[in-house]
């Protein structure tokens, strides 16, 4: 039999186990492939003035002037300073991002102070990274507040330092100086003598020991319940052992630490869909299989191709089927479909060059596109916002940095079984015109909201019917609270309510009878609601493409059986200027999209309300307001929504337009 690299047989072991037979045992064998620490990163180090020199280097100029240009503009200040108070005020208030921010803030800063050393190798930029380094080490923990378990173990509110919690923030803190390590060691041994030993001591205690001691970290999965968690740190952790256990008597270490980030990311692979979706949405997927992605290329590095999951002549199929996921879920410019805890219009800033790199990799040239089509020719091709890791990678790699800006595919059809998520637009590879998307699926999902049934309708690329998406974190959301935040709930999405009872949270709660067609989802949602005697509430709704006339159509139909009579009532929230009337709706929707005209019959009672949007996570989104009607069809068994290009300054049916928000003239 081949040698097994893993103790988990899943697609990486498959993959892997051949290529290493012969040797005696998984250490051995790894042990055997792996590259040096001072080769195992695919950056050249800043001894390379070729490449890291801000005048003459091949490393990406535009960049390395603006990360100088803000990295010049904070040196003498202050460092930001992490407190006691604001690490508590997770457990006092709930506020968990005052004191991630103040944790992130100082990580940025020492990312533009690396990247300032890099390109000048000036002794006062050595000192700004020494600085931050020292920082990080000083620094009790490394875990994020809201992630550790002192509180659950202890009754404290700070963090226990004898037990150090592995969790993201543990996770950016080690691959940081990991990192920083690899590109400066040579300058800081000259200059700081002590201080990359002091970072060996800090990284052992916190992440590789904990990694390798405990095995029953929730984000392993091995439970079978895997998510972004599991590629994001053994991502980290890999960076950490490929270049700070550089020691020879470390050797087996190393190669162990290397294996199990294999047997976990191996488990990441093995539940991720042959179509390549993600079910916590778009945003996520920069943080969950574009993390397994960009780990598995660097263990291809640092195993001088010998494990290669990314291998164009035989790419792991899920890993390939991914990297076309996130312009399968494009509407058109900045806007995505977001499903769960994701932004319909998420940062733009996002690690482009990952996903280029990842397409040039395994042959997708639509999701090459995509990327691309971020990329504008002499601008920096990335920032620190992503990391330190990113960063590098993306100004070392010539492709990226001297991609053409290309079209982005925008597919006319799609349709992701292992979520049931449908995405139509009229037309193959522009925004114009109407798009929809419905989504079936269940209500125990990574980042769940309660939308099982739920439609987004857009237009010019631009949502109008939305999903709100999420507000800022706090310890509420991922607590046994999360369903009284608003956002979260059934009763803010497009789906009906039952005798004022919203959807549930489990797995049980899930579509029925999903059959999808051309440009339509058909889907029982009676399921969903834990109403007795319900016995069908069927939604059908199509995008019916008729050239000029193109438009949405949502048909439901219901058979509430012995819960009848009672309450029902269908919810469709709405973003932009919206004015309701007997019978039907016009929106006018942001950036300047093409106003819609919704309608329905003319005897269906509407009732407004309007959602007022403090929260920047939101209103940075949608602005001031979202708006929700709620159809009363408590004496009906069916109901009719069409969503249509708008007549220019007509409303669904007749009559005014209130422009500063929502009218209701002449609603029933």
């Amino acid at each position: 039999m081949p040698t097994t690299l893993t103790g988990f047989a899943g697609p990486l072991a498959a993959a892997f186990g051949a290529r290493l037979d012969g040797a005696p045992d998984r250490r051995t064998a790894l042990a055997s492939v792996l590259l040096d620490a001072q080769r195992a990163l695919p950056v050249a180090p800043a001894t390379d003035r070729a490449v890291w020199s801000a005048t003459t280097g091949s490393a990406d100029r535009p960049t390395l002037a603006t990360t100088l240009a803000r990295a010049d503009g904070e040196r003498g200040a202050a460092w930001p300073l992490p407190l006691a108070s604001t690490a508590a005020r997770l457990h006092r208030d709930g506020d968990r991002t005052g004191h991630e921010s103040l944790v992130l803030a100082r990580q940025a800063r020492l990312t533009r102070a690396v990247v300032a050393a890099a390109a000048t190798l000036d002794d006062a930029w050595l000192d700004e990274v020494a600085d931050g380094v020292w920082a990080l080490c000083e620094q009790s923990t490394w875990c994020w507040p809201a992630h550790d378990d002192a509180r659950a173990a202890r009754g404290w509110v700070l963090p226990d330092v004898g037990r150090p919690f592995l969790d993201l923030g543990a996770g950016e803190v080690v691959g940081q100086l990991a990192w920083t390590d690899h590109l400066l060691g040579d300058a800081l041994d000259a200059r700081y003598p002590g201080l990359r030993e002091r970072v060996r001591t800090e990284a052992r205690a916190r992440v590789i020991e904990p990694f390798v001691e405990r095995r029953d970290w929730h984000w392993l999965g091995l439970d079978g319940d895997v998510h972004n968690w599991n590629p994001w740190i053994h991502g980290n952790v890999l960076v950490a052992a490929l270049r700070l256990l550089d020691d020879p008597a470390d050797a087996g270490l190393r190669a162990h630490v290397v294996d199990l980030v294999v047997e976990g990311l191996d488990r990441y692979v093995a539940v991720l869909p042959a179509d390549g979706a993600i079910d916590e949405g778009y945003e996520y997927w920069w943080n969950g299989a574009c993390r397994a992605i960009e780990a598995l290329d660097l263990l291809a590095h640092a195993t001088g191709g010998a494990l290669d999951a990314l291998d164009p002549a035989d790419p792991v199929p899920a890993l390939r089927a991914t990297v076309a996921f996130p312009h399968r879920m494009h509407l058109g410019g900045d806007w995505y479909l977001d499903l769960a805890d994701g932004r319909a219009r998420p940062p733009a800033a996002q690690p482009w060059h990952a996903l280029h790199r990842a397409a040039r990799r395994v042959g997708d040239d639509d999701a090459r596109r995509h990327a691309a089509s971020y990329r504008a020719p002499g601008e920096p091709a990335a920032d620190e916002s992503q990391g330190l890791g990113r960063l590098l990678r993306a100004v070392t790699d010539d492709a990226w940095v001297g991609a053409a800006p290309a079209a982005p595919p925008l597919p006319r059809d799609g349709w992701l079984a292992s979520t049931q998520v449908l995405l139509a637009r009229e037309d193959d590879g522009t925004p114009r015109g109407l798009a929809l998307a419905v989504k079936g699926g269940h209500n125990a999902e990574h980042h769940n909201h309660n939308d099982v049934g739920s439609f987004v309708v857009a237009s010019d690329g631009v949502p109008v019917v939305v999903d709100a998406g999420r507000p800022t974190y706090t310890a509420q959301t991922f607590g046994p609270d999360r369903y009284a935040i608003w956002t979260m709930q059934s009763s803010w999405h497009n789906v009906p309510e039952i005798a004022g009872t919203p959807q549930e949270v489990g797995a049980v709660f899930a579509a029925r009878d999903v059959e999808p067609g051309d440009a339509r989802l058909r889907l029982d949602l009676a399921g969903v609601y834990p109403v007795d005697g319900v016995r069908t509430w069927r939604r059908d709704a199509r995008l019916e493409r008729t050239g000029d006339a193109a438009r949405v159509v949502v048909h439901d139909t219901w058979d509430l059986g012995a819960a009848a009579p009672c309450a029902a009532v269908v919810r469709l929230v709405l973003a932009g200027e919206v004015a309701v009337e007997r019978g039907g709706a016009r929106v006018v929707p942001l950036d300047g999209a093409p106003p819609v005209a919704l309608t329905w019959d003319d005897d269906v009672a509407v009732e407004v309300d309007v959602q007022v949007l403090s929260d920047p996570m939101l209103s940075d989104v949608w602005g001031e307001r979202l708006t929700r009607l709620t159809l009363d069809v408590s004496d009906r068994t069916e109901l009719t929504v069409t969503v249509a290009r708008a007549a220019d300054g007509t409303n669904a049916r007749s009559g005014g337009t209130d422009a500063a928000g929502t009218s209701l003239e002449g609603a029933p």
